[in-house]
């Protein structure tokens, strides 16, 4: 299992990377990580230009420094080298490793990534990998992908290319079970599981769509992608314990201090029975609220 420190990515705001506009205003968005996007949204007779500009706009994006930066790269593996010759650059916090085949796709990526971070003098494993498996056959493998190499800090599945495989539709009962496979295979590795119990197509009713994103918190993913702007504060706010919860978890922490100090190691709380597990995700949370209270201050300066 990994021990490496976690960011706080509740949101990924998607930005075409050849689109002036969008780059234009996307620190201005909110998004706690810009996802600069060299596979979908990039024709496919553009993807050149767009490698060729990623340079100019990581360094932009940086020197705002509101938000991580990830780069989205292609499959197959020739489109692949050509994006991670182009996207590994200082200022670049990860990769958004498409199509996810198994272990082995993983460690010839992080192979070719270590050598690029050597040779441009970027510190050893400062690109880290969020790995999405878009496939039946590798979410299979959730387990072997999740523990494949270090780089990688999170696991998510393609809700739209799934369901495209399996022929089926991307909604929320038939990408329940898959999303809880990946989620399980996250946690197993200490990995950040990624995504919502749903697909992230339909923006319209951001209501529901707000409701869709705490269900998926209480499943324990921590984060997910945005296609459009305003999901990014609907996301922020989904995966954010709200005050009530900050303030609860400070009370079971506190009295649980003081009942270890009288040697109880079990105790009442509004009717409910406190005990270790529920103390351990109090004070996870309230570990979640800090660091997202200081991302917040980060943006805000």
């Amino acid at each position: 299992m990994t021990t490496q420190v976690q960011p706080v990515w509740r949101s990924g705001l998607f930005v075409p990377v050849n689109v002036e506009r969008f780059v234009a205003k996307a620190s201005s968005r909110g998004a706690d990580v810009l996802q600069l996007d060299l596979e979908d949204s990039i024709a496919p007779g553009d993807k050149a230009e767009a490698r060729k500009l990623l340079p100019k706009q990581v360094e932009r994006l940086f020197k705002e420094g509101r938000a991580d930066i990830l780069v989205r790269i292609n499959q197959p593996l020739e489109l692949a080298v050509r994006d991670l010759e182009a996207a590994v650059l200082p200022g670049v916090n990860g990769l958004i490793i498409t199509k996810v085949e198994g272990p082995d796709h993983l460690r010839l990526l992080d192979e070719l990534v270590s050598r690029l971070e050597e040779s441009r003098g970027i510190a050893h494993g400062t690109l880290r990998f969020l790995a999405l498996i878009e496939a039946p056959g590798p979410l299979n493998r959730a387990h072997e992908i999740a523990r494949a190499t270090t780089r990688t800090i999170g696991l998510s599945l393609g809700a739209e290319d799934y369901a495209t495989a399996v022929g089926g539709e991307p909604n929320g009962d038939t990408l329940l079970m898959p999303k809880q496979q990946v989620l399980q295979a996250a946690r197993a590795h200490g990995l950040m599981p990624m995504g919502t119990i749903g697909t992230v197509a339909d923006y319209s009713d951001l209501d529901a769509y707000l409701k869709v994103v705490r269900l998926s918190a209480s499943f324990g993913f921590v984060g997910a992608s945005a296609i459009h702007p305003a999901q990014v504060p609907v996301l922020n706010k989904g995966f954010s314990p709200d005050p009530e919860a900050v303030a609860k978890a400070e009370t079971i922490v506190r009295m649980d201090k003081e009942a270890a100090a009288a040697g109880r190691g079990s105790w009442a709380l509004d009717g409910k029975m406190i005990d270790i597990p529920i103390v351990q995700r109090a004070e996870a949370l309230l570990v979640r609220a800090r660091a997202i209270a200081a991302l917040e201050a980060r943006k805000a300066g």
